[in-house]
């Protein structure tokens, strides 16, 4: 196995964490609504999920481990990732919204702040800034009390 095999596995697997948190978040108030849904397949097909790994993903999510983004950077890029994902089809719908914060909260930034950082990386993917642009800018928004 190569050393770009290996990182390609590290980072799929870091993927489907990923996404196993995102499925278990879309699932925190009980039901999964059809917007939820379709949001889902746009992020497993963003992230190269397989149809059968996103059934048994759907299935048990607690199944695959999160490997936790440990710096706040990190946390940022992952959210500038799911927003350009949320905001691939140019329209954001309010279960997306509402799924898009569960996951900033769940990548650990404040519930205070959770809204506010949410509408700020919308705003930021809709003007087409690039990552470092919206790294300082969320930075600026996440004012920890």
């Amino acid at each position: 196995m190569s050393i770009s095999d290996l990182y390609s596995s590290g980072a799929h697997k870091s993927n489907l964490g990923f996404f196993a948190k995102t499925v278990k978040l879309s699932f925190a108030d009980g039901k999964l609504v059809d917007s939820e849904q379709k949001l889902l397949e746009k992020i497993a097909r963003n992230l190269n999920i397989h149809e059968e790994e996103y059934q048994k993903i759907l299935k048990n999510p607690d199944q695959y481990p999160i490997h936790s983004v440990l710096d706040y950077d990190g946390r940022i890029e992952r959210l500038y990732h799911l927003t350009k994902v949320v905001f691939v089809d140019e329209e954001v719908t309010g279960a997306e919204m509402i799924v898009l914060r569960r996951v900033a909260i769940g990548l650990g930034f404040s519930v205070a702040n959770a809204e506010k950082i949410c509408d700020e990386a919308i705003h930021l993917v809709v003007s087409g800034e690039d990552l470092e642009v919206f790294t300082e800018a969320i930075k600026a928004v996440d004012i920890k009390e």
